[in-house]
């Protein structure tokens, strides 16, 4: 983790999110490789052991409050599972306007979410089949799988360059606010105006500005920091789904839409609308007490 931190460092100087593409890509294709060789592994356990493992009830637990705590926390792990709210509107504006921006965002949010769908249930659906109550919270790294051993190590490289991509691609929107937001407030601030270039050996000429190096570099450490202080995957996982999932990915469209389509107050789509958005943030809250719980058992024992 510690060195995951120094990396993001040296990565989070990249200076805005139209300078990712690359990385993106990288990602993009990491994450396909390792979510196919988590299916692949999965069948092939199932088909090993020659029975499916676990039941429809789910993963057992030592009493009913906590089977509820657990299932509460698996909501807020699905929530997380799509969270492309944070960055949709930045991947939009890096689109030409030829075709309309909105047309192409959702023919690929369709096939984006198709095949993340496809992925996701295939890793998990056979992932338990394969393991049961003993299914670890990532399938790849959590010691579930042992061989072969090459395949297994190179699925956890491109988690690797999967997470440092991603944890860059999630980060410049709020990079971006930031400085957006202190440039707005401190209009003639040298410390936010000031860029050097440097030329570096084999490398593009980067530019250095003296706030964007600190705050940037705070930020990284500070959340590596909080990672190293919990370790825990599936209840962090499920805590950030929860804090997520309803104000970005719910409320603020929902509301958006009612203004945009001037919706009526009290008509029919307008209660639609309002049901689904109180039902999803219920569903929210409750992700969040879940994974809570589960935060600080996993810190208590």
């Amino acid at each position: 983790m510690f060195l995951f931190g120094v990396v993001q460092i040296v990565m989070s100087q990249i200076p805005d999110f139209h300078s990712m593409m690359w990385i993106s890509v990288v990602a993009a294709i990491m994450s396909f490789c390792y979510a196919s060789i988590g299916f692949g592994l999965g069948i092939s356990k199932v088909i090993e052991n020659g029975k499916i493992e676990g039941g429809v009830y789910g993963a057992s637990a030592v009493s009913t409050p906590m089977k509820l705590l657990l299932t509460f926390q698996a909501i807020g792990d699905v929530a997380f599972a799509y969270p492309y709210s944070l960055v949709f509107l930045e991947i939009q504006d890096t689109l030409k306007s030829t075709p309309p921006e909105n047309k192409v965002m959702k023919k690929a949010t369709v096939v984006a979410i198709l095949v993340t769908t496809f992925f996701y249930l295939g890793c998990g659906c056979f992932g338990y089949a394969a393991f049961g109550d003993n299914t670890p919270g990532n399938l790849l790294t959590g010691f579930g799988f042992y061989e072969p051993y090459w395949l297994i190590d190179f699925a956890n490289a491109c988690i690797i360059l999967h997470l440092i991509g991603g944890y860059q691609l999630y980060s410049q929107p709020v990079y971006a606010y930031a400085e957006r937001w202190l440039t707005e407030k401190f209009p003639d601030s040298i410390l936010l105006k000031n860029t050097d270039r440097l030329k570096l050996p084999f490398l593009p000429d980067f530019e250095l500005n003296l706030f964007r190096l600190c705050f940037r570099t705070l930020y990284v450490i500070s959340t590596t920091g909080i990672a190293l202080v919990f370790p825990y995957f599936n209840e962090i996982l499920g805590l950030l789904g929860a804090l997520n999932l309803w104000p970005l990915a719910i409320y603020f469209p929902v509301e958006m839409y009612i203004v945009q389509r001037k919706v009526q107050t009290w008509s029919r789509k307008w209660l639609v609308l309002q049901i689904f958005s109180s039902f999803l943030m219920v569903i929210s809250v409750v992700a969040f007490i879940g994974s809570v719980a589960g935060l600080i058992e996993a810190k208590i024992s």
